[in-house]
């Protein structure tokens, strides 16, 4: 599963350029076999404020994934309102912040190279199926 996580990462990153919270959420979806409809992918555009160093993307497009996968799963509101705090607790314990400007390695600045987040983007599309898994499918 890692591997295809990988895989499809460095394409998303390096050959479409795609943000953080759009990776996250497109894999996340391929992996759980769920259709997400383009203005909800689109959307995703406008989560792009971890450039300010806000909530990283990576935790805000799998926060978007538990709603919809939570909700076709029968989850009410609340169940799913408890899921993701859940997960942003657990987040915050495996990596120590949900701010991107913290994660971020070398924070941002022009000169940086491009897509300085994809390891780390690896290694929580990874964290976040399994927490997914275990939290919905037992």
């Amino acid at each position: 599963m890692q591997t295809v996580i990988d895989e499809k990462v460095h394409n998303y990153y390096w050959n479409q350029d795609l943000n953080c919270a759009l990776t996250t959420l497109k894999i996340l979806s391929d992996i759980f076999h769920l259709k997400i409809h383009h203005e909800l992918l689109d959307a995703t555009y406008g989560l792009n404020a971890g450039r300010f160093g806000f909530q990283c993307g990576l935790v805000q497009g799998t926060l978007m994934f538990i709603g919809i996968y939570g909700s076709l799963k029968k989850l009410t509101q609340t169940e799913i309102a408890e899921m993701c705090r859940r997960y942003v607790d657990s987040f915050q314990n495996k990596f120590g912040s949900m701010q991107c400007r913290e994660l971020r390695p070398q924070g941002f600045n022009p000169n940086n190279p491009p897509h300085l987040c994809e390891n780390l983007t690896k290694l929580s599309i990874g964290y976040s199926v399994e927490f997914i898994s275990k939290e919905l499918n037992g």
